[in-house]
C-alpha cells in the first residue's frame, strides 16, 4: 500500500535518499537535476517548503508502508486555478500501476482539497510511460511542447469535465 503525503521538514532525508538512489534511472527519460541539485539540496528543500507556504505549489511524497520515498507528485505554478503536474516514481515502483494510481489521488486532491480548475503536464516525446501514465489519468493532449531543449507534448486535464461536474449556465 501507498500514502500521498504532502511534503514536510522531516521528509528532506528521505527525498534525498530517493533522488540520489533513482538518480541514473530518471536520467533515461528526464535531465538530469545536476551535481549542484544534490550539494544544495538542504537549501532547495527550504526554499520548496516556502513556496508550498506562499500558496505557489503544493508537493507530495509518496511513501511507501515501511516509510520510504517511493515516488514525487507535485503541483507547481499554481495561479487562477491552474497548476502544473510533475512526478516521477522510483524504479522499484514502476511499470505497476503505482504512478497512474497516486496521480489520480493527486487529481482529487487537486480538485476537492486545493480548489483547482486545470491541471496540466509536460512530457518529452520519448517518455511513452509519462503519456500513458498521463492518459490513464484523464488527461489529453493539447499540443507541442520543449522539455529540457527535446520535443515534447503538453496535456491537459480539465477538472471539472473529468469529474463531469457541469460549469455554470452563463446568463
Amino acid at each position: 500500500m501507498f500514502e500521498l503525503q504532502r511534503v514536510r521538514p522531516d521528509h528532506a532525508s528521505a527525498i534525498l535518499a530517493f533522488e540520489l538512489a533513482n538518480r541514473g534511472y530518471f536520467t533515461k527519460s528526464i535531465s538530469d537535476r545536476g551535481d549542484d541539485y544534490f550539494a544544495e539540496f538542504e537549501d532547495r528543500h527550504r526554499a520548496l517548503l516556502a513556496e508550498q507556504e506562499a500558496g505557489l505549489g503544493v508537493f507530495h511524497v509518496l511513501l511507501d508502508d515501511d516509510g520510504n520515498v517511493v515516488g514525487r507528485f507535485n503541483l507547481y505554478d499554481v495561479a487562477e486555478g491552474t497548476a502544473v503536474v510533475g512526478y516521477r516514481v522510483a524504479e522499484r515502483a514502476a511499470g505497476r500501476g503505482v504512478a497512474t494510481a497516486a496521480l489520480r489521488d493527486l487529481v482529487e486532491l487537486a480538485r476537492v482539497e486545493y480548489g483547482l480548475e486545470k491541471l496540466r503536464a509536460v512530457t518529452s516525446d520519448d517518455n511513452l510511460a509519462s503519456q500513458k501514465v498521463l492518459a490513464n489519468a484523464g488527461f489529453v493532449p493539447v499540443g507541442p511542447a520543449q522539455i529540457a531543449n527535446r520535443p515534447g507534448v503538453w496535456f491537459e486535464l480539465t477538472l471539472s469535465q473529468r469529474y463531469g461536474v457541469e460549469p455554470p449556465p452563463t446568463r
